[in-house]
């Protein structure tokens, strides 16, 4: 006989979107993107019972909409309690509005016995919609390349998912003064862009598959790195016209230009940013870039340098 929990805890690992693949659909699948799972931003929460429902702490009144919805739509009991101890920042291309539906999703699924999948969560709650790297790094973590959508698709599939190096370093640029394009602003964007032109897709198709996944499985950062910023290139001017540019923040854009003249790789944005994005081969490198990055730039007050690396692992459930 199972025994019903009395505390689900989950914590769901951010991400970093480098890029789609495929933005014109020639071969009737459309997107299919590239990322990873991240260390230093993760949502943490816990659920239990209550006699009403109710979320303390962090994204309070997102996440109390979220468990309302979801509960509606599982036909169980919202009088629980969320105690969200940490919650990825909003809207600045880590996934942070993914990870949170999934956690709350799989808290309820666990504390209610359910048994169903994060594929299933993931459908309920509308997420991959575009891209399938959030739901891929919450179910495994490491790097994901999912296949994008087809006439049938639900989620979309994960077709490649690899441990990345332990000794990469990921730099992240935050701009604090914004937000990337998020909701219906995202939706109407992607509306206005004109045709991804095939032979593009083609060749970043190519790329990825023939230099950037051997470069990554034979531990070359300079080759995956090249392979990421040709990606992130090409996005990049197709998603100009809707951003302002290939950085949403210019002075994002600034310092990465720079940081590639230093010797950093796999120069990019995440997602809709502002967020930038480099790679670097281990902590003392990482370290010197960003002190040089600091005094170099150090009028530009309102960005803050970050350090990280990739997670090799996806969310991880906890039951009590």
């Amino acid at each position: 006989m199972n025994t019903t929990p009395t505390k689900v805890t989950v914590i769901a690992p951010a991400r970093l979107h480098m890029g789609f693949i495929d933005l014109s659909g020639s071969l009737d699948r459309h997107f299919g993107s590239i990322g990873l799972a991240l260390n230093n931003y993760e949502t943490k929460l816990s659920l239990t019972a209550s006699h009403r429902s109710y979320v303390s702490r962090e994204a309070p009144s997102r996440t109390l909409q979220c468990v309302q919805q979801l509960c509606q739509k599982l036909g169980v009991s919202d009088q629980v309690h969320v105690d969200v101890q940490s919650a990825i920042p909003a809207h600045i291309g880590l996934g942070s509005g993914t990870q949170l539906a999934l956690a709350v999703g799989m808290a309820l699924n666990v504390f209610y016995q359910l048994d169903l999948s994060i594929r299933d969560i993931a459908h309920l709650t509308d997420r991959g919609g575009r891209s399938g790297i959030g739901i891929g790094v919450f179910e495994k973590g490491g790097l994901v390349v999912d296949g994008g959508r087809g006439q049938h698709t639900i989620t979309p599939p994960v077709l490649v998912q690899m441990p990345v190096p332990e000794g990469w370093r990921f730099i992240l640029l935050l701009d604090r003064r914004g937000q990337g394009l998020h909701g219906d602003g995202e939706i109407q964007a992607f509306k206005k862009l004109p045709p991804f032109p095939k032979e593009e897709a083609a060749r970043l198709c190519y790329l990825l598959l023939m230099q950037g996944l051997p470069a990554l499985a034979e531990q070359n950062i300079d080759e995956f790195g090249s392979v990421i910023t040709q990606l992130q290139r090409s996005v990049g001017a197709h998603f100009s016209p809707a951003q302002g540019g290939a950085f949403t923040s210019h002075e994002v854009g600034e310092v990465m230009a720079w940081c590639s003249e230093q010797g950093a790789v796999a120069i990019g944005q995440t997602s809709w940013g502002p967020t930038g994005f480099c790679a670097v081969q281990g902590d003392q490198q990482a370290s010197a870039l960003v002190r040089a990055a600091k005094q170099q730039f150090g009028h530009l007050v309102n960005l803050e340098y970050v350090v990280t690396q990739a997670r090799n692992q996806g969310a991880k459930i906890i039951v009590e």
